[in-house]
């Protein structure tokens, strides 16, 4: 048994730089493989949506299984952003017609990392979609982290080692989606000189 817990250590350890580990690791090198050309194929998953295409961070197999348990829902959620305008929606929460799914849509300001809160959920993924400006996001190493207090209700926060995380620059063609492995900061101020931005935020249960 020790041995093969060492060994599923090992194969985790080697999928992260530096001994860091950002997002799920699945094990089945033919699901991996299967679901980076499924990613790749926007038809495959988006349909009709022509409007950005999912950013390099997304994982993969989790968006692929994700996807597969809860194809309804995920085609709709495609669908409203495809024929919906996002730069002229009004702001405030939606729940999306015939689905789980809470939309957000925020008018919001980007503030330096020290003053952002980490988080990570447990039953719904976060689907974010920056439709005006940057906004910049922080993917955090698990190795390094420490919670702090208890859930609430879905959310949890971290102690962190800035030094291993990853930051991202959002681009309007681009999609971030954080499944429950994926321990992140968002609206982190970026290079700019503006910090203001719109972004819709999904959340989709997590199946």
């Amino acid at each position: 048994m020790l041995s093969i817990l060492a060994g599923i250590m090992l194969s985790v350890a080697a999928t992260a730089q530096s001994d860091c580990y950002y997002t799920k690791y699945f094990n089945d090198k033919a699901l991996v493989e299967k679901a980076e050309k499924w990613k790749a194929e926007t038809q495959a998953w988006g349909g009709v949506f022509t409007k950005a295409k999912p950013h390099a961070s997304v994982n993969a197999t989790d968006f692929y299984l994700q996807y597969q348990k809860n194809k309804e829902e995920w085609d709709k959620l495609f669908k409203w952003l495809q024929e919906t305008d996002l730069l002229t929606v009004p702001k405030g929460k939606m729940k999306l017609e015939g689905t789980e799914i809470t939309i957000s849509v925020e008018d919001s300001k980007n503030e330096p990392l020290e003053k952002r809160k980490t988080e990570s959920h447990h039953h719904n993924c976060d689907f974010m979609i920056v439709v005006k400006g940057i906004e910049r996001f922080g993917h955090l190493d698990h190795f390094s982290c420490t919670t702090k207090g208890q859930w609430k209700p879905d959310v949890i926060r971290y102690d962190y080692d800035k030094s291993k995380a990853r930051f991202y620059d959002s681009t309007p063609n681009e999609f971030f989606i954080f499944f429950p492995d994926d321990w992140h900061i968002a609206k982190i101020a970026n290079d700019t000189k503006d910090q203001n931005i719109r972004v819709i935020v999904a959340k989709v249960k997590y199946k």
